[in-house]
């Protein structure tokens, strides 16, 4: 038995350097312990490595959010301030973002019409948050009146209702199989049946879910009709509302204070969807949680799996006699593994729908999917 320890040390340390040049199993398994921006550094280290980088990317899967209430002490919104940090921790590698924050305190107030309009300490700065994701990752970021957040962390925390207050969230989606996530944006100038169609809104058999928000709606007219027509007609479960504006992506096509509506289309056959409307009918936290469950007829898997409420700022604390997260806990009673997230707008999109593999329940037309003084509940599942 050698007595010289140095010796020994440097023997260990050989070992283990050979394991982790030669041994891929070895490397593989310790990698999976690395959030995805070390992993991406890791990468270049060697071959080895980069290929086992790459093997462990393509299995992280797994969805994933960041979220924050309360206000910040920074020059930013909370959750801006928050996803500098946050981002460096996940697992996945983003390809889509969905953020929303709330209007009130992410927006300043403008010094006059005539496009000099004065940044608040809230308002954002659209390249750095890209600089916080991916190269190439879409980013749709949009403010509203009211938050429906799942706190970070696990996916049977509370949900919560802020109908005031700073809160936001942003919910960080990787590159699935068997899923196709595609982000749209249309304002009067850009929409057209060509436009449509390459966002995968029309003649796309495989549209699953999509997930919209009309921004200046009441400028609008008849601009919404002309993509809700055709979504009617289709198999697709439709789900948003109507938002204050959208701060990404960037709008070159349109002025500021312009009308257009952003969102995802979902497609893939892994790509599941069902929801219910809670309409002004419904007054009381047992009305509320016996209408969120029917959407356990739709059978949906949890893992993989978020709930969105869209809902009406006439709802709330005020509309249940002055209860609070009514319907964040009548969601929660019924999917307690479910994250929530959502908003309060202006309007609702959406309707009692149940989209499962290759079949439809419950067909609508055109004016049964835009609503007011009502909440969308709408569970998604990504595979």
């Amino acid at each position: 038995m050698c007595e010289n320890p140095d010796f020994d040390a440097t023997l260990q340390d050989s070992k283990a350097a050979y394991v982790l040049s030669n041994v891929a199993e070895v490397v593989e398994r310790i990698l999976t312990f690395v959030p995805t921006k070390s992993l991406l550094r890791i990468a270049s280290v060697c071959r080895l490595w980069r290929n086992c980088a790459r093997r462990v990317l393509r299995t992280q899967q797994q969805l994933t959010w960041v979220s924050t209430c309360g206000f910040s002490n920074t020059e930013v919104h909370a959750l801006c301030s928050i996803l500098a940090e946050e981002v460096e921790k996940v697992f996945l590698l983003p390809k889509t973002v969905l953020a929303m924050v709330d209007c009130e305190t992410f927006w300043g107030a403008y010094c006059n019409r005539q496009n000099k309009a004065k940044k608040s300490r809230h308002s954002p700065d659209t390249e750095e948050l890209n600089l916080l994701f991916p190269k190439g990752c879409d980013i749709m970021g949009i403010t509203t009146p009211g938050i429906v957040l799942t706190p970070s962390g696990s996916c049977s925390s509370p949900p919560q209702e802020y109908q005031e207050g700073e809160a936001g969230f942003a919910i960080m989606f990787p590159s699935m199989e068997g899923v196709n996530i595609k982000p749209f944006h249309f304002c009067k100038k850009s929409i057209s049946p060509t436009a449509l169609k390459e966002a995968g809104l029309i003649d796309n058999p495989e549209l699953r879910v999509v997930l919209m928000f009309v921004y200046e709606a009441y400028k609008s007219g008849p601009f919404l009709n002309q993509i809700l027509e055709p979504l009617a007609k289709s198999k697709a479960l439709i789900a948003g509302g109507l938002v204050e504006s959208v701060f990404s992506p960037s709008r070159h096509c349109c002025s500021q204070g312009a009308y257009g509506v952003v969102g995802l289309a979902l497609s893939g056959p892994k790509v599941q969807g069902a929801s219910v409307l809670l309409d002004q009918d419904i007054s009381n936290s047992k009305a509320a949680e016996a209408t969120i469950r029917r959407l356990k007829a739709a059978k949906i898997p949890e893992r993989n799996t978020l709930g969105f409420m869209f809902a009406c700022v006439g709802r709330g604390q005020h509309y249940y006699n002055n209860q609070t997260n009514v319907e964040a806990d009548a969601f929660r009673k019924v999917f307690p593994n479910t994250p929530l997230f959502g908003l309060f707008g202006n309007g609702e999109i959406g309707c009692d729908r149940i989209i499962k593999d290759d079949y439809t329940l419950c067909d609508t037309d055109i004016d049964g999917l835009q609503h007011e003084y009502t909440t969308v509940m709408t569970l998604v599942h990504l595979g």
